[in-house]
Order: structure tokens, then sequence, then C-alpha cells
């Protein structure tokens, strides 16, 4: 092989694993709006797949009681309804804005770290815990 391709191997592989550290050096140092934005709602899109993740392991301990799947079903579905609407409220100063999709981005950010928070908490549930509507791990 020769030294320039090697070097070029070796380039690629660096820039590769350095990936995330840059999209996040952007993101610290975000000066435009569109920037901003897209740092915005990647962050909101990661929070929402560890969401999902988490929705996923709750309906897989809830197998034995249909009943209380289709109640966390309703309950997810409206909660979305809700962290939308709560956004668009939030938001509605900037409306038309070139701030809009940001701002969105970070309130919708925002809520689904709470619901996480909160999914997190009924994964920890206690054999016993009458309080908690999911099944404790075996």
């Amino acid at each position: 092989m020769n030294s320039l391709r090697l070097l070029g191997l070796v380039t690629a592989g660096i820039l590769a694993m350095a990936g995330p550290s840059l999209a996040q050096d952007k993101c610290a140092r975000a000066e435009d709006q569109a920037t901003m934005s897209q740092c915005a709602d990647a962050s909101f899109k990661k929070s929402d797949a560890k969401l999902n993740a988490l929705y996923k392991k709750i309906q897989g301990r809830l197998n034995d009681d249909a009943d209380t799947r289709k109640l966390l079903v309703q309950t997810q579905r409206a909660w979305g309804k809700y962290r939308d609407a709560e956004c668009d409220f939030q938001t509605a100063g900037a409306a038309g804005g070139s701030m809009m999709p940001m701002l969105v981005a970070q309130c919708r950010d925002s809520l689904t770290q709470s619901r996480i928070k909160d999914f997190q908490g009924y994964l920890k549930c206690q054999e016993g815990d009458m309080s908690c509507p999911v099944p404790a791990a075996d």
C-alpha cells in the first residue's frame, strides 16, 4: 500500500472517530441561527430515540397485562399531543421568526427529558408497589 493511500485511510479513521465530537464542538460554538436550530433538532431527536427505547421496555413488561398496556399507549399518544401543544404555546411569541424551529425543538427536548425521567422511574418499580403501573423486572 502506498504511503499516500495509507495516510488517507488513517485520516478517514481519525475523522470518523472524531465525528460526534466535532458535531458537539460545532453546536457549542454555533453562532448562526441555522446551526443552532440544527443542533436543537439533533438533541431533541436523540432524546426522542431514548424515550422510544424506554417506551418499548415498558411495553415489554406489560405483555401480560393488555389493559394496562392499552392505557400506556393511550397515555403516550395524549402526552405527545400535550407536548406539541405546550411547545406551540410556549413559542407563540416567536411564530414566523427564524428562532421558531430552535425554540420548538428545545421545548420538545425539555419535555421529552422530563418524560424520560418518568419512564426511568416506572422501570424501577419494586415488587408489590401498587402505586406503580409497571411490574418489577424479573
